[in-house]
């Protein structure tokens, strides 16, 4: 065999190598144990046992909210009001739960009611996205623009009627723990609510008739509906799941900083998406596993964490991670040419 015969064999092994690791659901995984162990050369304090704790507490609130933008990515749409579900569930909740004349102030089911208020603003904020989105017509993009610029003034509006100060405090101890509360030797009690929300989600996507609706319609939404799959209703509930979830995290949040207040979650948007698209969830609809979600956020908050250690300024902060989350963009549309070519 002459040495042109053997680069003629050896390049179509070459781009299929290069295919197969484009293509790889362990992609994020593998470049976030790259990035760590290059991390711990330059800033050996990431490596600690408190840094990595406090990697695995911002990880979980943040983790939620891609989980719910997960659904909505799924079904080639797009969810910009998770941080206004966020500020605004934040200060409703707050209100029910303070001891400074809430709404179910002595009652002895403060926490309850306050959870539940927490929930039913989500749901109600996700359900206005999915009919606006469905029975309007409306791009999902338009919707929850204008829902997020809404709602984060609202927030702002709701909190000075309820209070003079800048924020609702005075909350329970036992609210309070949900967010800051740990166990077994340190875990945060934050990573067994992920645990429930990630588990449900997994199963929902992987196991459920719904969940197989969710991918038929974000790789085809017509074909979907010749076949008989509620198109509407599909991209309805995703949007109400989304809500839920961003409502759930600021349930993790507001514990976390012991007061509710408007601004909560205010620059977590990029995170939210960056995180899902660096994971693998397709821009283009038709993709997506919780799995990848978990490794987009995982490694965008070692990203986020190694630069806080090397004391980066605020800005050089959001251009890498802006620059990073743009190549992911860039990777999933590569993705996408790759799997449509086949």
């Amino acid at each position: 065999m002459t040495s042109t015969d053997v680069t003629a064999v050896s390049k179509p092994r070459a781009q299929a190598g290069w295919k197969r690791l484009l293509l790889s659901e362990y992609l994020v995984l593998v470049l976030t144990v790259f990035y760590f162990a290059v991390m711990w050369t330059i800033v050996p304090e990431i490596a600690t046992a408190d840094t990595l704790l406090d990697i695995l507490r911002a990880m979980m609130p943040l983790l939620v909210v891609a989980i719910g933008q997960t659904f909505v990515l799924i079904v080639a749409g797009i969810d910009l009001s998770a941080p206004s579900i966020i500020a605004m569930a934040s200060v409703v909740g707050a209100s029910v739960l303070t001891g400074d004349g809430g709404y179910a102030n002595g009652t002895g089911f403060e926490i309850i009611a306050g959870i539940l208020a927490f929930i039913a603003v989500g749901a109600v904020i996700g359900t206005f996205n999915g009919l606006c989105t469905t029975r309007f017509n409306m791009p999902s993009f338009i919707v929850t623009l204008t829902t997020m610029m809404f709602f984060s003034g609202a927030a702002i509006w709701y909190t000075t009627v309820h209070t003079d100060a800048s924020s609702i405090g005075n909350l329970p101890r036992g609210f309070i723990g949900i967010g800051q509360g740990t166990f077994f030797g340190g875990l945060p009690f934050s990573l067994f609510v992920v645990l429930v929300v990630g588990g449900a989600a997994h199963f929902i996507l992987s196991r459920t008739v719904y969940g197989r609706w969710l991918y038929a319609v974000g790789l085809n939404p017509r074909a979907a509906a010749v076949s008989g799959v509620p198109v509407r209703r599909v991209i309805f509930w995703a949007f109400v799941i989304s809500g839920v979830c961003a409502a759930i995290a600021s349930i993790l949040y507001t514990g976390r900083l012991e007061t509710g207040t408007p601004v909560l979650g205010q620059r977590i948007l990029l995170d939210v998406i960056g995180a899902a698209v660096i994971g693998g969830v397709s821009l283009f609809g038709g993709k997506g596993k919780i799995l990848w979600t978990i490794f987009g956020v995982l490694f965008l908050t070692v990203i986020d964490k190694s630069l806080q250690l090397m004391g980066l300024p605020i800005a050089s902060v959001f251009a890498i991670k802006g620059s990073i989350i743009l190549a992911a963009a860039v990777i999933d549309a590569v993705r996408h040419r790759v799997l449509v070519r086949g």
